[in-house]
């Protein structure tokens, strides 16, 4: 009985073709991860542009005009009203980011642990 059980708790193993198709899923999952890291990345690069600037603007002028694109329409706003917006908007950015690295990293030790139950040795880059 207890072989039964044990023989039960082992995953199956997969044929030539379902290692094949799960290698490139994993595969492309984690490129798809490293591209959307990558935009989010620029776009963290961008606010924290726009918030340098602003921000010396705010202790020189806080009622600059300044404008905004927001769902595709620009609006005119005050330096001082737009500051914390955008400030709300980076450390949203900077979250999506460390969950999206998160996951690549998850993901990651799967694919190596996928790999390596799998005896898949992967060729160097050249």
């Amino acid at each position: 009985m207890a072989t039964v059980k044990a023989k039960a708790s082992q995953p199956r193993k997969l044929s030539d073709q379902e290692v094949q198709a799960t290698f490139s899923r994993y595969q492309s999952d984690l490129q798809t991860l490293a591209q959307k890291i990558g935009e989010i990345e620029g776009e963290a690069d961008e606010h924290e542009l726009v918030l340098s600037t602003l921000n010396e603007m705010l202790a020189k002028e806080p009622d600059r005009k300044c404008f905004r694109l927001i769902g595709g329409v620009l609006v005119e706003r005050t330096v001082k009203d737009v500051v914390p917006a955008l400030n709300t908007n980076r450390d949203g950015i900077r979250q999506l980011l460390s969950q999206l690295v998160n996951q690549y990293k998850s993901k990651e030790t799967e694919f190596q642990t996928f790999t390596k139950d799998y005896k898949i040795k992967l060729g160097s880059a050249r």
